[in-house]
């Protein structure tokens, strides 16, 4: 048996410039905690991710207790691991967990990027970068990198591209919680023009995932205590990677980070991909989508377009990637992304997801990266009832 998640809650993402960080934080623990009947009382500890700096309030970890007086005194932390402190909060409340220290455990991730300017969140980011030798780009611009040196290896694939950002509006058109629920199409989004502007070359505005606010909230309990709740979601298998910081290091294009903690997380899980019904990969770009497709082995390496081209990504296809909008559409609040990403899997595999319901999910997948597939998260979650 396994630790399993048994309640959670997610709130709409986006530019809501009603919210706050607290506010955020206090909306999905009230309601994590309501939808899985856990009194504040019975919480063991209290896991947040939040990358932080958009926002005054640098220190969130306590802000929880605030939405219950029975959170007081409960242990608390804030973690960062860029784009994946979400999934860093989680594997926080995992190891508790599987240390006996925890028995219910409360895991927030929640960022208010709206705060600030489209380029002072910029060069929040970048702080995400190796600074003596990548300071002076931005995270478009790392990204838009990595797309060229793949097209100078491999061809040009901005038909990929823009298939994938197409399919990715496309679903987020269905998923209440998107920031865009538009379906954009593959012309708007194949061709620059005055509104899908080139932000970094080959990379334009419908390559990028957005700047939004929001959190996500889950409970996660210990394998014993599962009988407890009236559903759950296992955690059949996880891992986590650490790749060098410096791309000068590594062969960016071959991402051999994610590549290796899908195996280890597949591998432990005792999985093949056929056995997957869907998976929520970490496309901050459209590029890091068709990479995340070779890295879980849906085809060999310079051969990810196939899998969009053919239809294998789609909702309707074999292995559906990403059926929330996933970052792209969805929305990228860094801290709540890797929650974010495990609560619409959860929705998925207990036949709650509404409109982007994927058929009879069983078994899926989550990756959630940070950095330029410096931070490697990978999820095998199952429907346990």
């Amino acid at each position: 048996m396994q630790a399993a998640m048994v309640g959670w809650a997610h709130t709409r993402f986006g530019r809501l410039d009603e919210e706050t960080l607290e506010s955020l934080v206090l909306r999905v623990t009230t309601e994590a905690l309501a939808d899985a009947g856990v009194a504040a009382d019975d919480v063991d500890s209290i896991h947040i991710g939040n990358l932080g700096g958009f926002d005054a309030q640098s220190f969130p970890a306590a802000l929880p207790l605030q939405a219950a007086p029975d959170l007081r005194f409960k242990p608390a932390t804030r973690y960062e691991n860029a784009c994946a402190s979400g999934s860093a909060a989680l594997h926080g409340a995992l190891d508790r967990i599987a240390a006996g220290r925890s028995q219910i455990a409360l895991v927030i991730g929640a960022e208010k990027m709206n705060a600030l300017t489209t380029p002072e969140v910029a060069c929040v980011l970048a702080g995400c970068s190796y600074q003596p030798e990548e300071g002076q780009l931005s995270f478009p611009g790392i990204f838009a990198q990595m797309a060229q040196a793949y097209f100078d290896r491999y061809g040009e694939q901005l038909d990929a591209l823009a298939h994938i950002a197409a399919k990715n509006h496309a679903n987020g058109a269905l998923n209440p919680y998107a920031h865009i629920r538009k379906d954009l199409g593959f012309d708007y989004c194949r061709h620059a023009s005055e509104r899908n502007r080139m932000v970094a070359p080959p990379l334009k505005v419908s390559d990028c995932s957005t700047v939004a606010d929001g959190a996500a909230a889950m409970i996660v309990v210990a394998p014993e205590r599962i009988g407890d709740f009236r559903k759950a979601v296992g955690f059949r298998a996880t891992a986590q990677v650490t790749d060098y910081l410096p791309m000068s290091m590594r062969d960016v294009i071959a991402f051999e980070g994610p590549r290796r903690a899908f195996a280890q997380a597949m591998t432990a899980a005792g999985a093949r991909l056929d056995d997957l019904a869907f998976a929520e990969v970490h496309d901050c770009f459209t590029i890091a989508e068709l990479l995340s497709y070779e890295a879980m082995g849906l085809a060999q390496q310079g051969e990810g377009a196939r899998v969009i081209l053919d239809g294998v990504s789609r909702r309707d296809g074999r292995l559906p990637i990403n059926p929330s909008g996933g970052l792209k559409a969805k929305g990228h609040p860094v801290g709540a992304t890797g929650v974010s990403m495990h609560v619409m899997s959860a929705m998925q595999l207990t036949g709650s997801a509404g409109d982007i319901q994927v058929p009879d999910a069983r078994l899926g997948a989550v990756f959630n990266m940070g950095g330029s597939a410096v931070a490697s998260y990978v999820s095998i979650l199952e429907a346990i009832k």
